[in-house]
């Protein structure tokens, strides 16, 4: 470990708090999960559990090299994006490109019409969930009052 502290690491586009361990604080970049996160530490040498402040500079070029070629590094079943539609690789999508491969994949659902496609245009539920009471639009509606003719009649109309 170094003797220089530094507070935020950047690596792909995210600021890394220097407090928290190594394994957790590289799940924060959008497309790594916490098992994902550790075996590329591992895969490096890195110490998971060490804290990213007071990683060296070789550690932290490292960590990048192994997150730039994450797919030739671990096999496909770790990856984020098998068989891709449109090239037909194996692919593991980090931070932005993660959300532009996500919006181009539901836009082409759009397209094609699938029944995924239609529940995202009309802003529904994809994944089969219930819908009775969840995930409603507008106002909500409460129990309407009785009307005047439906009420009790009054002290005059009694006479």
């Amino acid at each position: 470990m170094s003797s220089s502290y530094r507070h935020i690491v950047r690596l792909i586009d995210t600021d890394l708090k220097g407090e928290e361990k190594v394994g957790y604080s590289l799940s924060r970049i959008r497309g790594i999960g916490i098992n994902m996160a550790y075996a590329v530490t591992r895969s490096c040498g890195v110490d998971p559990e060490g804290r990213v402040g007071y990683l060296q500079e070789s550690d932290i070029k490292r960590i990048e090299e192994a997150l730039a070629n994450i797919s030739s590094r671990f096999p496909s079943y770790m990856l984020n994006r098998r068989k891709d539609p449109f090239t037909g690789q194996d692919q593991h999508l980090l931070g932005s490109d993660l959300v532009v491969g996500m919006k181009s994949d539901i836009d082409l659902m759009k397209k094609i019409r699938s029944w995924k496609g239609i529940r995202h245009s009309l802003g529904l539920k994809v994944r089969g969930q219930c819908t009775r009471t969840t995930g409603r639009f507008g106002p909500s509606v409460g129990v309407a009052r009785k009307t005047a003719a439906g009420a009790a009649p009054s002290q005059e109309e009694k006479k």
